[in-house]
């Protein structure tokens, strides 16, 4: 399970949204005010160290791309989140955002049906 920082992850919200793109492309998805470019740079490569991200050469510059699907990413952190903080058990963890996030009456009838559909 490769495990994201904060600014890692907002970096691969990005690239996941362009599929490629270089430095620059990503900075300017970021709402103001920006993050400064060469942070940026450093972000995307400590996500190549991670092989989160790849990247191509272009001469003296790198277009970057995803490695890992957002699809993919998601999994795991759902996997460790039920497994860290839950023991495993979907109960427990869904009984705790029934009760955390105040989920009414209907919300529950939405899901159960959609988990029914599955």
């Amino acid at each position: 399970m490769v495990e994201l920082t904060k600014a890692e992850e907002q970096v691969m919200q990005v690239l996941w949204d362009l599929e490629e793109a270089f430095v620059k492309n990503i900075v300017e998805k970021f709402p103001e005010p920006r993050p400064a470019y060469n942070t940026v740079s450093t972000i995307v490569r400590i996500l190549e160290k991670k092989n989160v991200v790849k990247h191509k050469a272009f001469g003296r510059t790198h277009m970057y791309s995803p490695i890992i699907s957002k699809e993919e990413y998601t999994k795991q952190t759902a996997d460790n989140l039920l497994n860290k903080y839950f023991s495993g058990s979907m109960e427990q963890m869904l009984s705790f955002f029934v009760k955390e996030k105040n989920i009414s009456v209907n919300e529950l009838e939405k899901i159960m049906k959609k988990i029914e559909k599955l």
